[in-house]
């Protein structure tokens, strides 16, 4: 749902505000907004070759987790689920640039869960020599002035801010 812009317009969403941004500075790209809300890493999973199947990918960016997390799947599951979108994007587009979103969970699920959660992108990012955004909504959540009245997802504001997140991660790869 980050990704998808969740209750906004679409001309918010993080993912059009990259696309202005690197139209602006004469790139030619075009940025694919593959986000679905509610998305799990699972069907993630089962989805992802139709995304990387119909288009050339030099960048992808991989945001899936949150929900996983707040549903309390189990930490192990969420990384094999990673690794495997991620295998299945390099094995399309061998030469892709892979940039993996990290997130967190809220401490409402537990010290552990909550820790265990966290290593997973590290850890997925370094088994799969992908470059790691440590928190897609760092200088975000939590902060009510920049999120949906739900409190999770970013508002106009908060994309602002989360497509600067991106940005300083995907600009030198480009």
């Amino acid at each position: 749902s980050i990704t998808a812009g969740y209750g906004l317009e679409s001309s918010e969403s993080f993912t059009t505000l990259i696309q202005l941004r690197l139209d602006s500075l004469g790139y030619e790209y075009e940025v694919i907004n593959a986000g679905v809300s509610g998305e799990t890493t699972a069907t993630g999973s089962n989805r992802v070759g139709w995304v990387i199947e119909r288009q050339p990918v030099d960048i992808f960016v991989l945001e899936l987790g949150a929900n996983d997390g707040l549903r309390g799947v189990p930490v192990e599951e969420t990384k094999r689920n990673l690794e495997t979108i991620i295998d299945k994007v390099r094995a399309v587009h061998p030469d892709v640039q892979i940039v993996l979103a990290g997130m967190m969970v809220p401490p409402s699920m537990g010290p552990e869960y909550s820790g265990a959660f966290k290593k997973v992108f590290p850890e997925v990012a370094n088994n799969k020599s992908a470059r790691l955004i440590p928190f897609i909504l760092e200088n975000v959540a939590g902060i009510d002035s920049l999120n949906l009245p739900d409190g999770i997802h970013p508002n106009a504001k908060g994309e602002k801010i989360v497509m600067e997140n991106v940005w300083e991660n995907i600009k030198n790869l480009l």
